[in-house]
């Protein structure tokens, strides 16, 4: 489908698959998707019921039009109400804030939190990115890719509580003796508690982005669209997610792959169980390119990837067949003897070994020293005949 979107992807989750990409690598503001990051961060670094104190600084960097909820200097509430503003309404100050606890509740900083965050980013197999605030707020220096985002998304997939937050269409923060009470409600459109959940953001720099997961119940996918023009980040990614939906088919590989050289297939534990490929409608299991990687040289076990025209569809955890190990052994055997490792022998010009300790071996070596002995006799009888031939000169003189 065509977007208006100048970057955009769709990931299936389980495998990584990229089932759409435009410019997925290209450097674009991200504005306020950074928080579905700076939640990730937070989930793996807190606890929901842990305190979120508004400082000075998680405030004062506010500018008129910037979205907020209105949080003040001194407030103080849960990391789970922290999240329902900064998720639902984009709260910057709360973000700022989060990042800001979390860091200092671990014995840090806002700083570490920061640098959890690129690092966390680079964990995921993030190459194209670089975050300097929680919120999104521009920054030069704070850039990504609709791949990187991506693969952050397919991440919360493993966080529940990510998904009840984002679910919530009205939230209130009730008040305390620190704060008081704050209602707002999800900025997401497309919110259908349902089967999708995502993050909104907007500057005049990045333009419109979007990050949405959805679950239609067999298959999981996140969805990004960066640098959009107009209002037409809604329709791009309904597009696509159509797309993806109805162009893709998960396959369990295992009732499909007739490979001798696999003997089984492996969960991420290790156990026998289902592993799936995404398979483009029309195609046939039987069309796709197969490659076999082993663990390690000696290793029992691989990864096999599957691909369709230089696509990769997926990747499985197999155990390798006795006639698989078997052949690859020999031939890792073969290698190293061709390579001439073997101390005991000798590679001719055209590349077979020749042993000394055979019969042909014996005569050719045999051949050899003879040729040496001759070549030592005729300069030894040159010499000879030079030397009688000077001395009759000489005695010639002499005479004379």
């Amino acid at each position: 489908p065509g977007t208006y979107g100048e970057a955009g992807i769709v990931m299936e989750v389980g495998t990584g698959t990229i089932l759409y990409a435009k410019n997925i690598d290209a450097h674009e503001y991200p504005a306020s998707i950074t928080k579905v990051l700076t939640a990730l961060v937070a989930l793996e670094n807190g606890q929901l019921t842990d305190n979120v104190t508004f400082s000075h600084d998680s405030v004062a960097f506010l500018q008129r039009g910037d979205s907020s909820v209105g949080l003040k200097e001194g407030n103080v509430i849960t990391l789970d109400q922290a999240m329902h503003a900064m998720l639902l309404a984009s709260a910057n100050e709360a973000a700022y804030a989060i990042g800001e606890s979390v860091g200092v509740n671990a014995g840090h900083d806002y700083n570490w939190f920061i640098e959890q965050m690129n690092s966390r980013c680079k964990e995921l197999g993030g190459e194209n990115s670089n975050f300097a605030n929680t919120n999104g707020l521009h920054d030069p220096n704070h850039y990504t890719c609709a791949r990187d985002m991506a693969l952050i998304g397919r991440e919360l997939f493993k966080h529940p509580e990510f998904f009840q937050i984002v679910q919530t269409l009205n939230y209130t923060i009730p008040a305390s003796e620190t704060t008081e009470e704050h209602v707002f409600h999800q900025k997401h459109k497309m919110l259908q508690p349902s089967n999708s959940n995502g993050k909104t953001g907007y500057t005049s720099d990045a333009l419109s982005t979007l990050i949405t997961m959805a679950d239609n119940g067999q298959t999981q996918l996140v969805c990004v669209v960066l640098r959009t023009h107009g209002k037409n980040i809604y329709p791009d990614t309904t597009n696509l997610f159509e797309y993806a939906f109805n162009n893709f088919t998960k396959v369990d590989v295992t009732t499909q792959e007739k490979s001798e050289d696999i003997e089984t297939f492996l969960t991420e534990d290790g156990q026998s169980g289902p592993n799936y490929v995404m398979l483009p409608n029309g195609v046939d299991f039987t069309a796709l390119d197969q490659k076999i990687t082993q663990d390690t040289e000696d290793s029992s076990t691989g990864i096999v990837t599957y691909s369709y025209d230089g696509h990769e569809l997926g990747t499985a955890k197999v155990k390798l067949s006795k006639s698989y190990l078997k052949a690859h052994t020999d031939s890792t055997q073969d290698e190293s003897k061709s390579s001439g490792h073997d101390n005991s022998k000798k590679q001719t010009k055209s590349g077979k070994h020749l042993s000394l300790g055979t019969t042909k071996g014996k005569v050719i070596l045999g051949l050899s020293i003879l040729l040496v002995i001759l070549i030592i006799t005729f300069i030894a009888t040159v010499f000879r005949i030079r030397k009688k031939s000077n001395k009759r000169k000489s005695n010639k003189r002499k005479k004379q």
